[in-house]
């Protein structure tokens, strides 16, 4: 719990004991009983979401048992059940956390109403010190003082209005607190506010994902018709297509990436680049790697991945324009990329986002960093959910023709992102 938040809490029950005073216990108890309600609200939906969240992981591990087993007509048809799970399970989260979101608001609308009030009061105490200010004022103090029937009273005199001058400090301070106050609050529930609006646009989209996967779900049993020898006939024709985009795309970028030009580029170490998802989790690195060796017969990884279940909630890196946004699935289904977003950036880098289930941005678009662009997915050549970030050279980055994969095969010299992400 955020310290803001306990000070909140603290000054509420202060309030609440100070209108008893004047409204007697009715109220006092009336207050207390909206406060724990509130808060035994908010507790149940960070229960809820601990289950959601406790169940994902659960059904991610079962994702990754999944991909491990041979492939079939059955391990295919359990892998996209899992991940239909994982899309409702994300559904359920959003609903929760809206809910959640919801309550937190309409605490913070009484804190607000509570720091305006004070804020008054506390304006209407300096404008009260001022008057008297005033009043004294109309008398010289050197006169005052000579005025005085005695020196004690003269002193007396004085000393009035130098209490007078410290009690319009601590007021002024107070109104100056108060002031802070109510500006947090307002911050706070104007953060509160955006994070509804992100979480509902979340709810949306990801109700837009769970039907594309049932969808994908119907097309593979029509495309099998439910039988395993057509399913694995399917499936060797797919993996000699994989074979020949991964050739493809290592013979487009291996020249490339001897042109690549550093010096015009930001310095590695530098983590200039947002981490594009929460809760990064790296599942292949860039470059030759062990998995990028079975995969791929150049044994080569042009990006990095991170694993994530479908529908996780994907970030501009940094500010851009989007160059390209892609369904390479429509030219060669579960062979490259799939649905992707290329966004190019002044400071020499194009980055790429790709196994998406959706994407929420359009060519032409001018996005900020750690703006939302898509949702993690698995679609292209992806052995599961998740996704992969490629950067990239701008001066060699290319949306170009491919001769086994359509029009808008993204491909350049690539970089490891490593060096330049804030991890």
């Amino acid at each position: 719990m955020s310290t803001v938040y306990t000070l909140r809490r603290f000054y509420c029950v202060i309030i609440i004991v100070c209108m008893s005073i004047f409204y007697g216990i009715p109220y006092f108890a009336s207050a207390v009983s909206v406060a724990i309600d509130t808060k035994a609200q908010i507790d149940q939906r960070n229960k809820e979401l601990a289950e959601i969240q406790k169940k994902i992981l659960e059904n991610q591990q079962k994702l990754t048992e999944t991909q491990q087993q041979k492939q079939t007509l059955s391990s295919e048809l359990k892998k996209i059940d899992t991940t239909i799970k994982q899309a409702d399970l994300g559904i359920a989260a959003s609903q929760i956390t809206v809910k959640k979101l919801d309550v937190e608001i309409d605490s913070l609308h009484d804190d607000i109403i509570s720091a305006e009030k004070d804020l008054t009061q506390k304006g209407e105490a300096v404008a009260e010190i001022f008057k008297q200010m005033q009043v004294s004022e109309q008398d010289n103090p050197l006169v005052s003082f000579i005025r005085a029937k005695s020196l004690s009273d003269g002193i007396q005199t004085m000393q009035g209005l130098v209490d007078l001058n410290q009690t319009l400090i601590i007021k002024i301070q107070e109104l100056q607190n108060a002031h802070d106050t109510l500006t947090v609050v307002l911050d706070s529930t104007a953060k509160k506010k955006s994070d509804k609006e992100l979480e509902q646009e979340n709810l949306k989209n990801r109700r837009l994902i769970a039907a594309e996967l049932k969808q994908e779900k119907n097309q593979v049993l029509k495309d099998t018709k439910t039988r395993e020898a057509s399913y694995q006939e399917s499936l060797k024709e797919l993996e000699k297509r994989q074979a020949e985009i991964a050739a493809e795309i290592d013979a487009l970028e291996a020249p490339l990436r001897d042109k690549i030009d550093y010096k015009d580029l930001p310095k590695s170490g530098s983590g200039i680049l947002a981490v594009p998802l929460s809760d990064p989790h790296i599942t292949q690195e860039q470059g030759y790697t062990k998995s990028a060796k079975k995969l791929y017969k150049s044994g080569y990884h042009n990006g990095m991945d991170f694993g994530a279940p479908v529908g996780t909630p994907l970030f501009a890196a940094y500010d851009g324009t989007v160059i390209s946004v892609a369904n390479q699935d429509l030219y060669c289904r579960k062979g490259a990329y799939g649905k992707y977003v290329a966004i190019k950036h002044l400071i020499g880098f194009t980055t790429l986002y790709a196994h998406l289930s959706l994407q929420v941005v359009k060519e032409g678009d001018s996005v900020k960093k750690g703006q939302l662009i898509g949702y993690s997915g698995n679609t292209g050549y992806a052995t599961g959910p998740h996704l992969h970030f490629g950067v990239y050279d701008s001066s060699t980055f290319r949306i170009g023709q491919s001769n086994s994969c359509g029009p808008k095969m993204p491909f350049g010299g690539d970089l490891n992102p490593r060096n330049y992400l804030a991890l």
